[in-house]
C-alpha cells in the first residue's frame, strides 16, 4: 500500500520520457465499424468490407499496411492470434487474385519488416506469422496476490520441441529446469534429475533424446531454448539497437545487463525469477503519446489503394506503435488494477516497460540486508531516545525521526526510483520498540521482574512449567544450544475453509435467507472449521509430547516444537524425527476414521435439508508437510511481563526448519543432512531408509541444502 502510494505521487511529477510511443485502440467504435462497414456512423466514409467481432487477419494486415507506408518504427501487437484460420473469407488482391486472409497478413509483416507479434507460454502464433514477423513478444501478465499488476516478467523460456516432448513424457516441470552454463538439470518427480549436457555453444546435442533416429528437417545440435522477451523490452531493444541475444542474464545477483552499439548498456534489476517492477508513469492520458482508433488507419488505408492521398496524415512516422485493446466487452476488455488505479489500461505496461529501459530509469528495491539494516538502526536510534530522554521529549524526537524517515523514503522514490520499506522501519522496529520502551520506563522501571508463574501446560509440556517455575531469575539473553527444529503444517485446511464458507454463502444465496439466519449458519461453520484444525492440530501435539518435545507454539495450521530445551536430550534429532513419524501416522489413522463417518453425515444431512438447514460438508482428508533441522540456536524466555513470555528458539537454524516444512509437499517428512547425520548416530537404521533429495536453496539462504526424505508409512 505504502508503495503504490508513492507510485501515485511520483506519477504526478515531472519526469523523463520518450516521445515516440504510439497507440492504435482497438476501441468499442472499431468494432462498431468493421461490423457496419463505415466510421463515425457516416456512410459515406466505408471500409469496403463488413466483419464481426472476430476479425479475418486481413484486417490486421491492412493495419500493418498503413502503419508501414506511414513509417511507423515498430509496429507490435498486443493482440494473440493463436491458429491460422481456414474459414475467414479471401483477400481480393489488386490483380483480381485471391489470397488467404492469414497469408494476406503474413505477407504485410513481412513487408514492413518491422511487426512485432504477441506470444504467452500458453498461447504461441503460428509458425506463418513467426517466420514473417522480426520478433516476438511476450505479453503475458502476472499480478500480485492483491489483483494488482506491478512487477513484469523480463523473458519466457521458449522450449525446443524435444524439450517438451520429454517433459510431457517423464512429468518434468520446465519452469523448475536448472540452467548451468555446460548442462541442463530437468527435475523428475521422485526427486533425481535427467542431466542435458550442453556444447561450448550451448547447443544439445538431438541425439541423447532420440538416438540416431533424428526426425527430417531437423538440426541434430540446437539451442534448448529460446528466450521471448517482454514486449515491452522489445519495443525499447528495437529503438536503442540492443542485442537481446547476446543479454547477460545474471538471476542471482538479480541483473540482466543488455548491450548495444557504441557502448550503450542497460542493466534491469529483476528478482530470482526475472521479475522487475514496472515504473508506472506513462498512461493513455498521456499528451506526447499520439493515438487513434483502428478504424482511422483502415479508412486511410483504403484511401491510399485508391489514391487519394491529399487528406492523409503521416501521424506514426518514426514511432513505437503498440496495437492493443480499450474495448469493454468481457472477451477484449484489456483494464485491471495497476498503483495507479483499479482501472487501468493494461496496454499501458508495455510502453512503461520500453520507457524505463530508454530513459535507464528502473524501480530499485532495497535490498533485504539494507532492510535489516534499516530496522536495527532505527529501532537502536528509537531505544536510546526513549532510555536516556525525559518520556515526552523522546516521544516527540520518535514522532520526528518517523517524519523525517517518510520524507526520504518519498524523494528518494520520486527522485532515483529507489523503494525502501517503510512498514517494517517505522512499525516493526520504531513503533515496537517505543512502546515496549515506553511501558518499561512508565509502568516497569525501578520494579524486580516477576517471576514467571504459569506457562500454559497446554501449550508447552510440563517440564517447561517446573523449569521456569523453578528459576530465581528470568535470564532474557538466552544460552547457544544445539536443538533440532520441527514444523508441521496442516496441507490443504486453507483452501478446506474456503469451501466451507463458500458452501454456506452459497446455501444462503439460494434460499435468500435473512440476515440473523445467515449469520447464524456462518458461525456455525465457523466453529466446525475450528474444531477441524484444532482435531489434527492436537494429533501432531500429543506425538510431540509423547516424545519428549517442546511444543513451542501454533502458527496458524501449523506447529512449531523443538527438542533438548530445556531438558538436555541426547538423541533429540531421533526423537523429534520419531515423533513426526508419530504424527504422520496419526494423520492418516484420523483421515480413516474421518471418512468412516461420512455415511453417517450423509444421512444427518438429508435430515438437515428436509428442515431447512444448510448440510455439513462431507469430512475431507489432509495431509502433513513436516520439516527438521538442527544446529546451533538461541533459546529461552521472549516477552514481557505486560505481556507474557514464552520460552523459544530463534536463528538461522529455525528458519531453515521451516523452509523445509515449505518444500516438504504434502504426507512427507524433509530433514537436513545435519539431522541425518545425528540419525545416522543414533538410529543407524532408521538413517538406513532415509531417501537423500536434490539440494534446494531455501529463500533467505545463499547455498544449497542437504535434504533426505524420511519414509513413514507402516510396513
Amino acid at each position: 500500500m505504502t508503495y503504490d502510494l508513492r507510485v501515485r505521487v511520483a506519477q504526478r511529477m515531472p519526469y523523463p520520457a520518450a516521445t515516440n510511443f504510439a497507440f492504435v485502440a482497438m476501441a468499442d467504435s472499431s468494432i462498431a465499424a468493421v461490423k457496419n462497414g463505415f466510421i463515425n456512423n457516416d456512410p459515406k466514409k466505408t471500409l469496403g468490407y463488413k466483419f464481426g467481432l472476430y476479425w479475418p487477419r486481413q484486417v490486421y494486415g491492412r493495419l500493418v499496411e498503413e502503419l508501414s507506408t506511414q513509417g511507423a518504427h515498430i509496429i507490435a501487437f498486443d493482440v494473440l492470434l493463436g491458429e491460422l484460420r481456414n474459414d475467414h473469407p479471401p483477400v481480393q488482391m489488386g490483380d483480381g487474385s485471391l489470397m488467404e486472409s492469414d497469408d494476406f497478413f503474413a505477407m504485410q509483416m513481412h513487408r514492413a519488416g518491422n511487426v512485432i507479434s504477441a506470444y504467452t507460454t500458453d498461447v504461441a502464433p503460428p509458425d506463418l506469422f513467426v517466420t514473417n514477423c522480426l520478433a516476438l513478444g511476450d505479453i503475458s501478465t502476472e499480478k500480485d496476490a492483491d489483483g494488482v499488476l506491478r512487477r513484469i516478467k523480463s523473458y519466457n523460456l521458449k522450449w525446443h520441441p524435444a524439450f517438451k516432448s520429454a517433459a510431457r513424457q517423464t512429468g518434468v516441470n520446465l519452469e523448475n529446469a536448472r540452467l548451468e552454463p555446460d548442462k541442463i538439470l530437468l527435475p523428475l518427480p521422485d526427486g533425481k534429475n535427467i542431466t542435458v549436457p550442453l556444447d561450448r555453444h550451448g547447443d544439445f546435442d538431438l541425439a541423447d533424446f532420440v538416438g540416431d533416429a533424428i526426425p527430417k528437417g531437423w538440426q541434430r545440435h540446437a539451442q534448448p531454448y529460446e528466450r521471448v522477451w517482454d514486449l515491452g523490452v522489445v519495443l525499447a531493444a528495437q529503438e536503442l539497437k540492443l542485442d537481446l541475444t547476446r543479454a547477460e542474464v545474471d538471476l542471482p545477483r538479480g541483473t540482466i545487463v543488455l548491450r548495444g552499439a557504441h557502448g550503450l548498456e542497460r542493466c534491469i534489476p529483476v528478482d530470482a525469477k526475472g521479475y522487475f517492477y514496472i515504473n508506472w508513469r506513462l498512461t493513455a492520458a498521456n499528451v506526447n503519446l499520439a493515438q487513434a482508433p483502428i478504424e482511422e488507419l483502415l479508412y486511410q488505408d483504403k484511401l491510399r489503394l485508391l489514391g487519394q492521398t491529399n487528406d492523409l496524415r503521416d501521424t506514426f512516422r518514426g514511432k513505437l506503435v503498440v496495437i492493443g485493446s480499450a474495448a469493454q466487452g468481457n472477451d477484449l476488455s484489456d483494464h485491471g488494477a495497476t498503483p495507479l488505479e483499479n482501472d487501468t489500461l493494461l496496454v499501458s505496461k508495455h510502453w512503461n516497460v520500453a520507457n524505463s529501459i530508454i530513459t535507464n530509469q528502473f524501480i530499485h528495491r532495497a535490498s533485504w540486508s539494507l532492510e535489516i539494516a534499516l530496522i536495527i538502526l532505527l529501532g537502536l536510534i528509537t531505544a536510546l531516545l526513549i532510555w536516556r530522554m525525559r518520556a515526552v521529549t523522546g516521544s516527540i524526537l520518535v514522532v520526528l525521526l518517523m517524519v523525517a524517515y517518510l520524507a526520504v523514503a518519498l524523494f528518494l522514490f520520486i527522485r532515483f526510483q529507489w523503494w525502501l520499506p517503510v512498514i517494517y522501519p517505522l512499525g516493526g522496529a520504531m513503533l515496537t520498540m517505543y512502546v515496549m520502551q515506553l511501558i518499561y520506563r512508565i509502568v516497569f522501571e525501578e520494579r524486580d521482574k516477576r517471576r514467571v508463574k504459569s506457562i500454559f501446560s497446554k501449550l508447552v509440556s510440563p517440564h517447561v512449567v517446573n523449569e521456569l517455575l523453578s528459576a530465581e531469575k528470568l535470564e532474557f539473553g538466552g544460552n547457544h544450544r544445539e536443538i533440532t527444529v520441527f514444523f508441521a503444517d496442516v496441507r490443504g485446511f486453507t483452501a478446506l475453509t474456503d469451501q466451507l464458507q463458500e458452501q454456506v454463502a452459497e446455501f444462503v444465496r439460494t434460499h435468500e435467507l435473512e440476515a440473523a439466519l445467515a449469520e447464524k449458519y456462518f458461525e456455525e461453520s465457523a466453529r466446525e472449521t475450528l474444531e477441524i484444525v484444532n482435531l489434527y492440530l492436537a494429533a501432531v501435539a500429543e506425538a510431540v509430547k509423547k516424545n519428549g518435545g517442546t511444543l513451542d507454539k501454533y502458527i496458524g495450521d501449523c506447529v512449531m516444537a523443538f527438542w533438548n530445551a530445556p531438558i538436555p536430550d541426547a538423541q533429540h534429532a531421533f526423537h523429534s524425527i520419531q515423533a513426526a513419524i508419530d504424527a504422520q501416522r496419526a494423520i492418516l489413522a484420523l483421515n480413516e476414521r474421518r471418512q468412516d463417518e461420512n455415511p453417517a453425515r450423509e444421512r444427518e444431512n438429508q435430515a438437515r435439508l428436509a428442515a431447512g438447514q444448510p448440510p455439513k460438508p462431507l469430512h475431507v482428508s489432509l495431509q502433513l508437510g513436516t520439516g527438521i533441522n538442527t544446529g546451533l540456536v538461541t533459546v529461552g524466555l521472549m516477552g514481557s511481563d505486560a505481556h507474557g513470555f514464552n520460552y523459544t528458539v530463534f536463528g538461522r537454524e529455525v528458519n531453515l526448519a521451516s523452509r523445509l516444512e515449505g518444500v516438504s509437499g504434502s504426507g512427507r517428512i524433509i530433514i537436513s543432512d545435519t539431522t541425518y547425520y545425528q540419525l545416522l548416530r543414533h538410529a543407524p537404521q532408521l538413517a538406513s531408509t532415509c531417501a537423500e533429495l536434490f539440494p534446494v536453496t531455501p529463500k533467505g539462504f545463499t547455498k544449497p541444502v542437504r535434504i533426505y526424505e524420511v519414509p513413514w508409512q507402516n510396513k
